[in-house]
């Protein structure tokens, strides 16, 4: 089986943070990190090279033989959008989900262009709700 490729690193968050452009990006991004920091109650650790993860679980797949640690949550600045990782999925935050704001989803990532296109309070609530469920899974 093959060995996850993404795992915590010893990297810096912050010299990962200070290189992000546009600098919009790095503004969205410094409070992004504040909001998940209050929200979660754990520090920011760089997942790979350019996912800020917060806490972690540990998994085994019930489909494969696949297992391993990964992050409670966390998000990334991808060039397109910024990725927020809300790992439960959505299908239970359908009321959070549609004060919102604008974005998109697939399986358990967030996508939004920038921040100012969403409600940072929904956006707190979304996330202790997920880091709650996920709790409560991966104890």
């Amino acid at each position: 089986m093959a060995e996850l490729k993404t795992k915590v690193s010893k990297a810096s968050v912050s010299a990962f943070v200070k290189v992000v452009e546009p600098e919009e990006k790095r503004k969205d991004i410094l409070t992004l990190l504040k909001i998940f920091e209050e929200a979660t109650g754990e520090k920011p650790k760089l997942w790979g090279e350019s996912i800020i993860g917060f806490g972690s679980y540990h998994y085994e797949s019930e489909r494969s033989a696949q297992k391993g640690d990964w992050m409670l949550t966390g998000f990334s600045p991808r060039k397109q959008n910024l990725t927020l990782y809300i790992m439960p999925g959505f299908k239970e935050y359908g009321d959070l989900m549609e004060k919102l704001g604008k974005y998109k989803t697939s399986v358990s990532c967030l996508y939004i262009k920038r921040l100012s296109d969403i409600d940072t309070k929904v956006l707190t609530k979304l996330i202790k709700r997920s880091l709650a469920d996920m709790k409560k899974r991966y104890k």
